[in-house]
């Protein structure tokens, strides 16, 4: 019988395996990086070890710590979450070594599933459907650029290059034609090498806007193996899931039977042990071919708990103390619908950028149906330095639509104040009515989303202003009764972004008029209390909720979440933005290229430095065509955001035949 369970990651997979585990009776160990001194994780494990900086080179990703804090808190079993070294055969056997046990599949079948050539050739071998392709021999090395390239030929186009050791859209290319093909290989394997230390790519037939559909399984050290199950994942951007639901409104019982059989199969020609999730591309006929297999707990595995009402690290401890599973393929029903996002600290308005600074309120939506899995709270910090997701959201109906209503009411109502998230967009994308026809594809937000209003920035209506100059009146507190207020007439200036706008605000007793050039809002104000508002607004009596810090303001009402800064009082001065040429760091990162020199000539929109950050590279371009003056970073550098890495100066010879 296991005792103690040493979580090996951070952030909200590590809470959630916490949890479970203290339910069932488990002594728990949490290891956490300096950065990671006030997070949740460590808060609510009994025990908890720092194992280093806040890089995760020198903390999570360093097996030799978190096996040395196992011995220090006696822990027996490992639990690697997902990420981090939660496939890495060499930790699973270093566990193994330590008489730890790794609560997780063999190490084998992590080495074989960890190459898409040799699982991809295992798979074959074992009957599985397979995408048409090239991987060479499981025992040849690996393939040259000329051996891909006649390989292709025979292949046809499109087709796809993939890493091997690939992942997350890494080293991944979609080739139109021959003409494209030497240069996506080169592109491809230096990505792959920088992202995984391993250049090794495969070619495969391109299946042209597949659904992406996984399956849940399990397999004990019994010879038990049962799938729970699919879960869609098509809704996409850069190959990174977006929204995960269960089941899949695209697969038909007959198809998930076939799925899941397959699926099976597969887990048991590695002989696996655990859970598992085998990924398949559907096309539109519904022929399904192997993709990949995750030989660890998913990220989106909390659809597959609401609607199996199974725990499945609860499964995962089972497994580790060598019992049986818990239920045969037979006991095992799917009831109602389950659909997951992501809710990111990141600016989509922005291209997606990720952002970090002070988490001042974050009040996750209350409701039937509604799951929230977060390792953060009101108050913490987001850094640069891990993933920016703040949580999952997940929503559970009967049916379809009635969890999409509840999903969407839970973004709506969730409050995140300090920094900018992706919240619009989600719920955008569940009122979809692609995909509420249940029609999305991988295709899906590159053809529905490009001009999407969620992708481009968005200015404060006069309803949001009026909101705001209400909060910033000063006039204005506590619970006052305001009707026999004398009537006043305030200016004011707020910006919001680049936009600056000026208003004139009368009160009259509890009603605030906000006035822009002809147009006006008025707005009745009932009750104020700390980070509440109540008001009627056109006759309709709501509460919106906001948090003020200084001259900055984040409000929430109306399904909406947005901010404005009070710039009343401060000096007019150039914005200096768009066109000065001091280039600047849009976030807390790391240089990884520099690809500019003093002298040289630019134009603008060219990439002058590329910046990483969240586990994602940033291209930092050109404001303005002239010569570089200066560059004041150079890869390896660790900056700040704002922080000045570049000046661009005028060309005056461009300058004045331009004037001439």
């Amino acid at each position: 019988m296991l005792k103690k369970l040493l979580v090996a990651n951070r952030g909200e997979i590590a809470v959630r395996v916490i949890r479970t585990a203290k339910a069932l009776g488990y002594r728990t160990v949490a290891v956490y990086s300096e950065a990671d001194t006030k997070a949740l994780h460590v808060e609510l494990a009994d025990e908890a070890v720092c194992i280093g900086p806040a890089q995760v080179s020198a903390s999570y990703l360093n097996s030799d710590t978190i096996l040395d804090a196992a011995r220090k808190t006696g822990a027996d079993c490992i639990h690697p979450g997902y990420g981090f070294l939660s496939e890495n055969a060499a930790f699973a056997t270093a566990c193994k070594d330590a008489g730890l046990v790794f609560v997780g599949p063999p190490a084998s079948a992590i080495e074989l599933m960890g190459s898409k050539r040799r699982s991809k050739i295992a798979m074959q071998d074992a009957g599985v459907p397979v995408v048409p392709g090239y991987e060479g021999s499981v025992k040849g090395n690996s393939a040259t650029d000329d051996e891909l390239i006649a390989a292709a030929k025979d292949i046809g186009y499109p087709l796809m290059i993939k890493a091997s050791a690939g992942g997350g859209g890494r080293g991944m290319r979609l080739v139109e034609s021959e003409s494209e093909l030497a240069d996506s290989i080169k592109r491809a394997r230096s990505e792959s090498k920088q992202a995984f230390g391993d250049d090794e790519l495969i070619l495969e037939k391109a299946v042209i806007e597949p659904r992406h559909v996984e399956i849940q399984v399990f397999a004990d050290s019994h010879g038990n193996a049962v799938y729970l199950g699919e879960r869609d994942c098509s809704v996409q951007r850069r190959h990174q899931k977006v929204v995960e639901e269960a089941p899949s409104p695209f697969v038909t019982p007959e198809l998930r039977q076939a799925m899941g059989e397959a699926a099976v199969k597969a887990a048991l020609a590695c002989n696996y042990e655990g859970a598992g999730t085998v990924e398949f591309l559907v096309d539109k006929h519904r022929n399904f071919y192997f993709l990949e297999m995750n030989t660890r707990l998913q990220v989106e595995h909390p659809v597959t708990e609401l609607i199996t009402g199974q725990d499945l690290v609860a499964w995962q401890l089972t497994v580790a103390e060598g019992r049986p599973l818990p239920l045969a393929q037979s006991d095992i029903r799917l009831n109602g619908h389950a659909i997951e996002v992501r809710l990111y600290a990141e600016d989509p308005a922005h291209g997606f950028t990720p952002q970090t600074g002070p988490l001042l309120a974050f009040e996750p939506a209350e409701g039937e149906g509604l799951r929230f899995d977060t390792g953060v709270r009101s108050g913490d910090a987001i850094t640069p330095h891990y993933d920016p997701m703040l949580a999952k959201v997940i929503a559970w109906g009967q049916n379809r639509d009635e969890a999409r209503r509840r999903l969407i009411r839970a973004l709506e109502d969730t409050a995140v104040f300090g920094v900018t998230t992706n919240r619009y967009f989600l719920s955008r994308i569940i009122a979809n009515d692609t995909f509420g026809a249940g029609e999305a594809t991988t295709a899906f937000l590159q053809q529905a989303f490009a001009d999407d209003p969620s992708l481009k920035p968005q200015a404060p209506d006069l309803r949001q202003l009026a909101l705001a100059a209400c909060v910033f009146d000063h006039g204005i507190s506590g619970q006052t009764a305001w009707s026999n207020a004398p009537a006043t007439m305030t200016p004011i200036k707020l910006a919001s972004d680049d936009a600056v706008v000026e208003l004139l605000v009368t009160r009259r007793g509890n009603r605030v008029s906000v006035s822009q050039g002809d147009a006006q809002h008025s707005l009745e104000l009932i009750q104020r209390s700390e980070g509440r508002l109540c008001i009627i607004d056109n006759g309709v009596r709501q509460t919106c909720q906001y948090h003020r810090l200084g001259d900055s303001l984040y409000l929430q009402a109306f399904g909406q979440a947005w901010s404005v800064r009070d710039i009343t009082h401060q000096p007019a001065q150039a914005t200096g933005g768009v066109g000065s040429g001091r280039i600047q760091a849009s976030m807390d990162g790391a240089i990884i290229d520099v690809l500019v020199a003093a002298g040289q000539n630019v134009r603008q929109g060219d990439t002058l430095v590329v910046l990483e950050a969240m586990k994602m590279e940033h291209p930092v371009k050109a404001d303005r065509d002239g010569i570089v003056r200066a560059v004041h970073a150079s890869r390896g550098d660790q900056v700040k955001r704002s922080q000045l890495l570049v000046e661009i100066t005028a060309d005056e010879a461009a300058e004045q035949e331009n004037d001439a």
